[in-house]
């Protein structure tokens, strides 16, 4: 503990001099515990949480409930990505980030040569949005609860090509959102591009089952997957979309900057690369006459090309490694059970409170979404900031409401402060 403190006192106090860095260094990298035992879990739930809450640099003055925005990094993820920062300026090794496709390929169940680094989930959208196939009048379907990252490529492509885009609100219920979708299908309907879960009220759609809607109207898939790994057990084959963006600084709690691409193989020669470099292209060559180019890889390292940065990367390998070390599935139970906590509390106050998120259970996560009848959304932020507790306010479609989230470094109390405080007020 007197490491981790020492630490983040030299974070805070931005010490830059000469004198300061190796002292920092050497600090760093005692800095790595190791995880609490599984048998821990068993005996003592709440000590083997308390534990895991210490392998995170969070201060302990601010209760964080925001990792839908960003999620911390633990201590392991930090290190790595400063120990491989500093082996590339140490030694001027290149390369090596090509290794992490086939890590996060086998976290949600794919093929390497489906996997494609990008640096955040708006990256691999705007690859699919204009890699697609689609011509003036083609319909895409949205939902109302769209981030920006998914709205702003398909609505540029639709400005500039002319494709028209579809919005559906998503329902209380898996079957009757997959209804609404199928109504909206007409003749001329091409894709469906919908968030995994919403990052305004955190709802579980039924990706699977939207996958297997489109696959029988011969439209294209593709789900934006922002708020899966790391939230939830993933497996890409299973669900069946043709693609799937995501990112790894939230749920994952990767390094900031980090996401993939998953391109269904028999997708890789339909979704057209438009940018291309090096690593991503086959054989070319310049002396030729005419020049050769023989166009781009078999896989969808096509989607990606040039430098990349290695030590992030390895910070992805390492965030990867430490939700396994844990269990995707324990730390499923436990976001989803905190969650589930402070909104069946909510739900108490019968008549004050606006609940936006589901609750049938198949349709809830790690993500409560709400209004305060007595308060603004930007009131109750605000409240909530001055009591040092993060949450997020939701001006996106006019919603304005209110998003909580919750993750392993969070605990029952803190949930409980942020509980006392909308009853205080509600």
């Amino acid at each position: 503990m007197a490491n981790r403190r020492k630490f983040i006192g030299t974070l805070g106090a931005g010490i830059l001099g000469s004198m300061a860095i190796p002292a920092f260094a050497r600090d760093f990298e005692n800095i790595n515990p190791s995880l609490p035992s599984p048998e821990l879990l068993q005996t003592n739930e709440e000590e083997y949480w308390k534990l895991i809450r210490q392998q995170f640099p969070l201060t302990t003055d601010r209760i964080y409930l925001n990792n839908g925005t960003m999620g911390p990094s633990p201590f392991p993820v930090i290190d790595a990505v400063h120990r491989w920062m500093r082996d590339a300026d140490e030694q001027g090794n290149y390369g090596g980030w090509e290794s992490t496709a086939e890590k996060l390929a086998v976290f949600v169940n794919a093929d390497k040569e489906e996997i494609a680094l990008t640096h955040n989930v708006t990256d691999g959208i705007n690859i699919v949005a204009w890699g697609l196939p689609l011509k003036k009048g083609d319909e895409v379907i949205m939902t109302t609860h769209e981030h920006v990252g998914n709205v702003g490529p398909w609505m540029n492509r639709a400005r500039l090509d002319g494709i028209v885009v579809k919005a559906f609100s998503p329902a209380p219920t898996a079957a009757e959102t997959l209804q609404r979708i199928n109504d909206l299908i007409t003749k001329k309907t091409r894709a469906i591009a919908v968030p995994h879960i919403p990052c305004t009220q955190g709802q579980i759609l039924p990706a699977k089952e939207i996958c297997k809607l489109a696959k029988d109207k011969g439209l294209f898939s593709f789900i934006d997957g922002a708020h899966g790994p790391g939230q939830l057990q993933l497996d890409l084959h299973d669900m069946g979309c043709d693609f799937y963006a995501s990112c790894t600084h939230k749920w994952l709690m990767g390094p900031k900057g980090t996401g993939f691409l998953y391109v269904r193989k028999d997708m890789l020669d339909t979704l057209q690369a438009l940018m291309v470099g090096g690593g991503g292209t086959a054989d070319w060559n310049m002396a030729t006459q005419p020049p050769h180019f023989d166009g781009y890889t078999k896989d969808a390292h096509r989607y990606y090309y040039g430098t990349q940065n290695r030590a992030l990367y390895k910070g992805v390998d390492a965030a990867i490694d430490f939700v396994n070390g844990i269990g995707q599935d324990v730390v499923e139970k436990r976001i989803r059970g905190m969650a589930k906590y402070f909104q069946d509390e909510l739900l108490k106050l019968e008549g004050k409170i606006d609940m936006l998120t589901p609750t049938e259970e198949k349709s809830r996560g790690a993500v409560v979404g709400f209004r305060i009848k007595a308060k603004s959304n930007t009131d109750f932020y605000t409240l909530a900031a001055e009591a040092k507790i993060r949450i997020r306010s939701v001006p996106e479609n006019g919603l304005n409401s209110l998003r909580v989230s919750t993750h392993i470094y969070n605990n029952k109390d803190e949930v409980d402060k942020l509980l006392e405080l909308v009853r205080s007020v509600a």
